[in-house]
């Protein structure tokens, strides 16, 4: 999950306290351990205890699965069992891990248009959890994907965005590679095709904005490190500044390594 913040200690570290709180709802997770440990079958039934016995035991019989899978499981048995309506009850809730599988139900909906699932993740994209804005993207990333040309223009608007969360989304959300996701075969092959999104942040003054271009950029260089090379070399030219240089300096770190 990018961006996250970790913990050195693992699950099992974590306060039997602190972890039945997480499991009711009651607190957000405070690192990615805490993330990756919550139960969804506990949270679930804490917290929706309406959504059935039938939902609960699919839930889990899933639980062994990575947890992008269980992501898009409980959304599909939330959608499935309690319909939308639920959406705006975990998307107020105080749990991170609710807000996204509000995500996600957000990412299943069927024949929604790109532009109304884009304005409905947005809130989402600038949630104050670092984890939440994570599952934004990767819920939908998906259809980002297989609307790309429209995706990338509505995404290009969002880079003048005074949130640096929703600056960082317009990069991160279809990023070439990316992490815990489908690769966008189309940016590999041609990374210029996103520079409407990448021009206007070579300068961002946000750390997040800047890890996230310069993350981008990496991922291009496994497949077209000349053309990342050139960009670099152009916007250093264009752009002197110091948040310029630091985002070149590591969007380069695969191609120089030794730099």
């Amino acid at each position: 999950m990018s961006g996250t913040r970790t913990a050195g200690r693992g699950i099992k570290d974590i306060d039997p306290d602190h972890l039945a709180r997480l499991n009711a709802g009651e607190v957000e997770a405070a690192t990615l351990t805490d993330c990756l440990a919550v139960d969804f079958t506990v949270l679930m039934r804490n917290i929706l205890p309406d959504i059935g016995a039938d939902a609960l035991a699919e839930m889990e019989r899933g639980a062994a699965t990575g947890i992008s899978k269980r992501m898009s499981l409980a959304a599909r048995l939330i959608c499935g069992k309690l319909g939308c309506a639920a959406l705006d009850r975990l998307g107020r809730h105080p749990s991170d891990t609710a807000r996204g599988w509000a995500c996600f139900m957000i990412g299943a909906v069927d024949d929604m248009p790109l532009g109304e699932r884009l304005a409905a993740i947005r809130p989402y994209a600038d949630d104050r959890h670092f984890g939440v804005r994570e599952w934004s993207w990767l819920a939908i990333r998906p259809h980002l994907a297989a609307h790309l040309e429209s995706a990338i223009a509505t995404l290009t608007e969002w880079t003048a965005d005074p949130s640096e969360r929703i600056r960082r989304f317009a990069s991160e959300a279809i990023r070439p590679r990316g992490v815990w996701c489908a690769h966008i075969g189309a940016l590999k092959a041609q990374p210029q095709l996103a520079l409407s999104i990448l021009e206007p942040l070579r300068a961002d003054p946000s750390g997040y904005v800047q890890d996230s271009v310069s993350n981008w950029l990496n991922d291009a260089g496994k497949d077209r490190p000349d053309w990342v090379q050139a960009l670099c070399a152009r916007w250093s030219i264009e752009s002197p500044s110091p948040a310029t240089a630091r985002l070149c300096k590591r969007a380069l770190r695969s191609i120089n390594p030794d730099r």
